[in-house]
């Protein structure tokens, strides 16, 4: 009963709170609903008295439903056990009901955080046409979001690691819903308001499911279910996304594609009681019997006989937020921030450029979205390579490996520009490897993070690795407008010198995770600092 306290201290201010963050989305569909003969064009539409009072309901339904999380660790504390929790038993537990329902709803979040960003790309051409606006205006938009979605993995990631790994998931997805309403902004200023706050919340769902997920799974599970939950929920994301632009848009215009953080949100909202606050979180601010009681929910009953078995399990002292930029994760945070910012130019500047660049080659526009189709069916299958190798061989290296295959297919492009052998077999083949590699990159990448910070900065490090990615599509697109792009095979050139140098980077200081507990690898880390 206590663990059911501590996930709604207040339960009626919460559902209170979601309630009016609902109804203040829900008083912006009249005035959409009312331009449906215009093809629901909302350009220079006055908002209603009805959409002012919505747009006050949803900050104070935040603040409401905050409130309701809250958790009160001072009182909380009071009465409860001081005794070591040791997480040997519930590393080596086999996985139950109770760990794939925890799956199934981190992965409903997983896409709902990913499909919001790639909703982008669908909603900017309608509303270029809608606002009348220049392709650099436009550009605005996406440098918005992502700038929002960068900070907002950083905000979030801090956030779990004082308020808990489930309030700042589910605060997270409240503010998604909230800023769904961008669907009925009448002004293209508005649009650029709502979406670095939609950025802000999308942001942070994405490091702290991979953060929740790494402290509940069972050792021998957790590195490839992670990979899995990357791989799996990015391409869901991307599916979804591209699923409602084809199904609703035609119908309803682009605005329809905003307002499906209402129910996309709410889905990870109900799914609250299959999401637990994480043991390990609650052990390490001193709840020792909210701890157990999570310990026992999800892998039974933990006698006496476990306890002292798990007795000499190393206990690492803590450190610093300083020490994952100083100090003993200094190294492998730089390689991984480094691979981060290097994925994200690859990603939203080189990847996003190539039609262009394959365009003026003399590709027709038919031609080109069929090569690209081509080559990212290709790259599905990568995934699984990526989830075996990273379970059963190394963590660590497959990772590196797949920058380095980034780099290779990167150096492939400069070379066949440089020697003129740009063919359509050479493109399919590069483009493939480079979809497969990058793919594989983003989908470890967070995980990883998630795996080797301490727990009590794990939340803010797989943040910080998360906000590295969007950082890197931020200087992909300032690239891209500076004219970088426009070469295909110098582009290509320059972005594989510090794929190479930052895989270098992470071969020397990573430290394979596979099956290790996650204080154990905290341990190692430490430990291969002081020789």
């Amino acid at each position: 009963m206590r663990n059911r306290q501590y996930m709604f201290h207040h339960p009626l201010a919460f559902w209170l709170g979601c309630i009016l963050i609902t109804l203040g989305v829900l008083s912006h569909i009249p005035m959409f609903v009312h331009a449906s003969h215009m093809n629901y064009q909302m350009v220079g539409m006055p908002m209603s008295s009805e959409m002012l009072i919505g747009m006050g309901l949803i900050p104070l339904g935040l603040l409401l439903a905050c409130y309701g999380l809250m958790p009160r660790l001072a009182s909380l504390r009071l009465n409860n056990s001081t005794d070591v929790i040791h997480f040997h038993v519930a590393d080596n537990s086999p996985l139950n009901q109770q760990h794939l329902k925890l799956v199934f709803a981190l992965l409903v979040a997983v896409i709902v955080d990913v499909m919001k960003p790639a909703t982008l790309g669908f909603v900017m051409p309608g509303m270029t046409a809608e606002y009348q606006i220049s392709g650099e205006a436009t550009g605005t938009l996406a440098f918005v979001a992502l700038t929002g979605t960068a900070l907002g993995s950083i905000l979030w990631g801090k956030l779990a690691d004082s308020l808990g790994r489930r309030a700042a998931i589910l605060l997270s997805a409240l503010m998604f819903i909230g800023t769904s309403i961008c669907g009925a902004m009448p002004s293209f200023n508005w649009n650029l308001i709502m979406c670095f706050l939609m950025g802000l919340s999308a942001g942070g769902l994405l490091p702290i499911t991979f953060t929740l997920m790494a402290e509940m799974i069972p050792a021998r599970h957790r590195g490839w279910l992670l990979v899995a939950l990357g791989g799996v929920g990015t391409s869901a994301g991307y599916l979804v996304a591209s699923g409602a632009a084809a199904l609703l848009e035609p119908s309803f215009s682009w605005r329809m594609l905003w307002m499906l953080g209402l129910p996309t949100g709410l889905m990870v909202i109900l799914l609250n009681r299959y999401i637990p606050e994480s043991p390990r979180f609650l052990a390490n601010v001193g709840l020792m019997d909210q701890a157990r009681a999570v310990l026992h929910q999800y892998n039974g009953e933990v006698d006496n006989n476990q306890m002292e078995a798990a007795a000499n399990s190393i206990e690492v002292e803590k450190t610093s937020f300083k020490s994952l930029l100083f100090g003993n994760y200094a190294k492998i945070t730089i390689g991984l921030v480094g691979a981060g910012i290097s994925w994200g130019v690859v990603n939203f500047g080189f990847l996003l450029w190539l039609p262009t660049n394959l365009r003026e080659m003399g590709m027709s526009a038919e031609s080109t979205n069929t090569l690209l189709a081509e080559s990212g069916l290709l790259a599905l299958p990568g995934i699984l390579l990526v989830v075996w190798l990273y379970h059963h061989w190394s963590s660590v290296k497959t990772l590196v490996l797949f920058i380095a295959l980034t780099a290779a297919s990167m150096s492939l492009f400069f070379l066949f520009d440089t020697l003129n052998m740009i063919s359509t077999f050479t493109i399919i083949v590069t483009t493939a490897l480079l979809l497969i590699s990058a793919s594989g990159v983003i989908a470890m990448l967070i995980p990883y993070a998630a795996e080797i910070y301490p727990v009590q900065h794990r939340g803010a490090g797989a943040g910080l690795i998360a906000a590295s990615s969007k950082i890197g599509g931020i200087v992909g697109a300032l690239l891209g407008v500076g004219g970088l792009f426009d070469s295909l095979g110098f582009s290509a050139g320059v972005i594989t010198v510090p794929l190479l140098l930052f895989a270098l980077l992470l071969y020397k200081n990573g430290i394979d995770t596979r099956g290790r507990r996650l204080e154990d690898i905290h341990a190692a880390f430490v430990s291969k600092e002081l020789r």
